[in-house]
């Protein structure tokens, strides 16, 4: 990994060039932003913002998409890839949502997980997009720009996640897993990174490698 004013300045040129990113999903509320965080894996937020705009007009809430059913919740999703389980989870999680949290998404880890069709990843987005909570989402994007970069060297996202937690400066915390997603997917994207636009290309082992 980095030594620590290298890491400063990744984070202050991510920062620097993309200063108002925030999530791309369409939401007005954290029980939208929730189900199309669930709705979002291995699907891109493009497509999952073209179902909510359909879904979230006859049904924002859980006992709404509840009185959907799974056939009815899977007419407005089946565009988005795993649509079926998707859609099991989905009604599952309102279930709990009505019967255990009283109709509000929970603001804790714990909670959160214990919701159908909610991992760690999507916990960390709820807890930071709507609770502002200090967590990193680590995505293949995150994952990816992560080890490139030489933040981290973890094999796994729970390892990238600790690695980014430990090292990233407290004041770039909040925003650092929105700036690396971004960075990932304009930038540094899975084939053929675009190093020659990169702003971090001299401080990145990988272009110097090159």
């Amino acid at each position: 990994m980095r030594k620590s004013n290298h890491i400063y300045q990744i984070c202050a040129l991510l920062k620097k060039h993309q200063s108002n990113k925030k999530t791309e999903l369409n939401y007005r509320s954290n029980f939208e932003l929730l189900i199309s965080v669930i709705l979002s894996a291995q699907a891109t937020d493009v497509s999952v913002n073209k179902v909510t705009k359909e879904l979230f007009k006859i049904a924002k809430t859980p006992k709404k998409i509840i009185e959907l059913g799974e056939l009815g919740l899977k007419k407005y999703i089946k565009t988005i890839g795993l649509y079926n389980a998707k859609s099991k989870n989905i009604i599952a999680c309102c279930k709990k949502i009505v019967t255990d949290f009283n109709n509000k998404v929970p603001r804790n880890r714990e909670d959160l997980e214990s919701l159908p069709g909610v991992g760690r990843k999507t916990a960390n987005v709820i807890l930071n997009v709507a609770f502002g909570e200090p967590t990193i989402a680590v995505d293949t994007h995150v994952f990816r720009v992560s080890r490139r970069t030489g933040l981290s060297n973890g094999s796994t996202p729970v390892k990238v996640e600790n690695d980014l937690m430990n090292i990233i400066p407290e004041q770039y915390l909040h925003d650092i897993h929105h700036l690396l997603i971004y960075h990932g997917r304009y930038i540094c994207i899975a084939r053929k990174p675009k190093c020659n636009e990169c702003y971090l290309a001299e401080m990145c082992p990988s272009f110097n490698e090159d």
